[in-house]
């Protein structure tokens, strides 16, 4: 699966999660279509604490368009923690991390392992 854009629609969702959450993590799980980022799913009994967030790996669904997973950085820090690049691969290959303050620009792509990785939005 080749990764090549992330719609304008669900940035905006992402970054609006992200501070409804505030100061607490979110995370889910996110899906493509062609190539394109379009969706993301909340899994039941997703917890998110100010530190952290977790999912049950067992509620991931049986799809063959997940992509990645997409978490909130409230500290700001957009860069994936330890925990991050350890969390990465047991989800995709494809991970956004939104952080305070939430802005348009408040967000980046990463690699499962953890490496930048950039993204066209798209309208």
């Amino acid at each position: 699966m080749n990764i090549r854009g992330i719609r304008q629609e669900l940035i905006s969702l992402l970054l609006e999660m992200g501070r409804e959450s505030h100061p607490n993590e979110f995370v889910g799980v996110l899906k493509e279509r062609n190539g394109i980022l379009n969706e993301i799913d909340l899994l039941p009994g997703t917890v998110g604490r100010e530190n952290s967030a977790s999912l049950f790996y067992d509620m991931m669904p049986l799809d063959t368009h997940v992509a990645g997973s997409a978490h909130s950085h409230p500290n700001g820090v957009i860069q994936p923690s330890l925990a991050d690049v350890n969390f990465f691969p047991r989800t995709g290959r494809y991970h956004i991390i939104i952080g305070y303050p939430y802005g348009k620009d408040n967000w980046k792509c990463f690699t499962a392992d953890g490496e930048p990785c950039s993204l066209d939005v798209i309208s």
